[in-house]
């Protein structure tokens, strides 16, 4: 791409483009007013936000769907409240940029206390050093499109966030030589890779029981397919964790469940553990994941490849690429296991049958969820017990599950719905959200009827936090009941519903899946310490430690 006489600001518009954005979120500020009038000229779409928390989230979700998201915000008031969302996508892995106006050069200059600002011009860059991969400040036309390469081609690389900063005074500054656009798809060192190939393919030969865990990167890095190639071929069961639920299809027969240790279903644990031969592909080892630690895994068993190099046994290989180990054991000489895994296509949630005027439970209503998913159904979880709950569900083939089941931060699922439903439009969201999550975020909602997208909320109303009353109970976890469904009056559109008994649920949700083209809230009326078997085995190891 040759951009002769070029400005800074068109050419990041120009490479987001190319990369095949079609979206980017935030709330207008007049520190990034230029940038947003080339981003309103342009094929990508701006989408204004209730505030730029909401718009990092919607951002985060639209990445993990899309392979890429943008979230554009004014210097310090705007930049700042994203921080918590640009966060929760580097913690999880989702590729978004992040695009900050800033004070322009030549007002800084006069030494005047500008407005957003907060001490040096360069503190806004520091705080955001520490959340993405790169970051750089476009204020030198000698250097801002080389920078701007690099920090967007290191966002593809590692599926994590970037940071661009770019002064007003700088969006329409001309390009001072003409620039190409440059880059470079890292490979793996060839005779380390063959030796770390040949180890794993040692250690499979010699096992009899070997499991396949699948991790987020597997979908992050889209090596989806790859592996499920590989555990087809070979007759591998696959295991997911509960932050890349749904990496490979729920419904496949060699499928084993969601593995969280002593947190998650006995079943699945037991045979995960057991395995003579453990295949960690993109796996992060967090708390969550392994019930508080609970995990019980023989590091001379497993093989363990990621985005950072491959270890087999306690042999490392750093400059083995994710990508490529997959591929190459797919492609190896092994042979066919007869394992299976024991809970194999069976649901955790029975069949569904409605008991007129009996009071809704939880696991109730789970089962009701369980019941009416579809292949173009998108879950996405806020944490607490909506995300233990939705862990057990059976996610049907081309379906999605959403979830930041790592950094857990609340008030993440209603934007996220509004992101991934505009970058993936045939898809319908179903989010399971807390009472206390929507009260972070729940005004995003606007935004989705504004947009005419038509996501069904489930509210989880226990009225409270019920996974701190789990840990440590008191009034300091009761909350203010909303009325959750005639919110929708206020927001100017959409179906709002109340269900307190089964078959008034079995109805409601019934008449919301019946319902296209509007946004649906279903306020779901829970007893208050009322909870899922994966919140209880959480809860204990938890308190022990409050």
């Amino acid at each position: 791409m040759t951009t002769q006489q070029t400005t800074i600001g068109s050419y990041l518009v120009d490479r987001l483009c190319g990369l095949g954005l079609k979206h980017a979120f935030g709330v207008p500020g007049d520190y990034v007013l230029a940038f947003y009038k080339m981003l309103a000229d342009s094929p990508i779409k701006m989408i204004g936000s209730t505030a730029e928390l909401p718009a990092g989230y919607a951002a985060d979700a639209y990445a993990r769907v899309s392979g890429l998201g943008c979230c554009v915000s004014t210097y310090g008031v705007g930049a700042l409240s994203l921080a918590n969302a640009v966060a929760c996508a580097y913690a999880e892995k989702s590729p978004v940029v992040v695009v900050s106006g800033a004070p322009g050069l030549r007002e800084r200059r006069r030494g005047q206390l500008l407005h957003h600002t907060f001490g040096a011009y360069d503190a806004q860059q520091a705080v955001f050093s520490n959340l993405t991969c790169a970051n750089c400040v476009l204020d030198d036309p000698l250097t801002a499109f080389r920078e701007i390469d690099r920090v967007l081609e290191a966002c593809l690389r590692h599926k994590r966030p970037v940071y661009i900063e770019l002064p007003r005074d700088r969006v329409t500054q001309p390009s001072l030589h003409p620039h190409v656009a440059a880059s470079e798809e890292p490979t793996s060192d060839p005779l380390e890779l063959q030796d770390a190939v040949a180890e794993a393919v040692g250690m499979l030969r010699n096992s009899r029981k070997p499991v396949i865990l699948a991790g987020i990167e597997i979908e992050r890095f889209g090596l989806s397919g790859d592996t499920l190639r590989l555990a087809e071929r070979y007759g591998i069961p696959i295991a997911a964790m509960l932050l890349s639920k749904s990496v490979v299809p729920e419904g496949h027969p060699l499928y084993a469940g969601v593995y969280q240790a002593g947190a998650g279903r006995p079943t699945v644990t037991q045979f995960v553990e057991d395995a003579d031969c453990l295949v960690m592909l993109g796996a992060l080892v967090t708390d969550l994941d392994t019930g508080m630690f609970t995990h019980d895994l023989d590091d001379n068993q497993v093989i363990h490849a990621a985005v950072d190099g491959v270890r087999v046994r306690r042999h490392i290989y750093p400059d083995v690429r994710l990508p490529d180990f997959v591929r190459a054991l797919a492609e190896a000489d092994l042979p066919r296991f007869d394992h299976k895994p024991p809970v194999a296509g069976e649901p955790v949630y029975a069949p569904w049958r409605a008991e007129k005027g009996r009071p809704l439970s939880v696991a109730r209503l789970f089962q009701k969820v369980n019941a009416v998913l579809t292949g173009q159904t998108t879950v996405i979880s806020d944490p607490g017990d909506a995300l233990f709950g939705a862990a057990d569900l059976v996610v049907p083939d081309r379906a999605g599950f959403l979830a930041p089941a790592f950094y857990a931060t609340l008030g993440w699922a209603i934007p996220a719905a509004v992101g991934a439903q505009l970058a993936r439009p045939d898809h319908r969201p179903l989010v399971l959200v807390g009472d206390g999550s929507f009260q972070f975020t729940g005004a995003e909602l606007s935004t989705a009827i504004r947009l005419g997208l038509d996501p069904i909320v489930i509210v989880l109303n226990n009225r409270g936090y019920l996974t701190e009353r789990v840990l440590l109970d008191g009034d300091f976890n009761d909350i203010a009941n909303w009325q959750f469904h005639k919110l929708v009056d206020v927001f100017g559109g959409g179906k709002g519903y109340e269900a307190r008994t089964e078959d008034e649920f079995d109805a409601v949700l019934d008449a919301a899946q019946a319902t296209r083209g509007q946004t649906v809230i279903i306020n779901a009326h829970l007893p208050p310490l009322d909870m899922t078997p994966g919140l209880r085995r959480l809860g204990e190891r938890l308190a022990k430690r409050v």
